[in-house]
């Protein structure tokens, strides 16, 4: 599916957007999973809430890089001819998700019954 240019380069900008707010959010995820010092002064349930705290914030920063990838895949599969199809059902997945999930390789319906295999 070739979108037209107009959408193309609105796609295009939205995931470039997306790009750099996912390397902010990276940056963040990665001062906050910093190792907690076993000698810090800090009471046993605040030091027990900060490593909670810090496997939360390294699951964010593991979903994050997942995340980047796809986004950077998806820019660089956009001239392909294919990019835009379902890899399921291969009909076009509507623009509207492609612009809040440019990562999308399937159709809702598709991955709804994927996703309730």
């Amino acid at each position: 599916m070739l979108l037209e240019t107009e959408k193309k380069e609105k796609l295009k900008k939205n995931i470039k957007e997306k790009i750099e707010d996912l390397k902010e959010k990276i940056k963040s995820y990665q001062l906050l999973t910093q190792p907690i010092s076993p000698d810090n002064a800090i009471g046993r349930l605040s030091r027990m809430e900060a490593i909670n705290s810090k496997s939360i914030n390294e699951a964010a920063l593991n979903n994050a890089k997942q995340t980047l990838l796809k986004m950077e895949r998806a820019l660089t599969m956009m001239d392909d001819p294919d990019f835009g199809l379902c890899c399921e059902c291969e009909e076009p997945i509507p623009f509207a998700r492609l612009m809040l999930m440019p990562e999308s390789d399937f159709c809702v319906k598709c991955a709804e019954a994927i996703h309730l295999r």
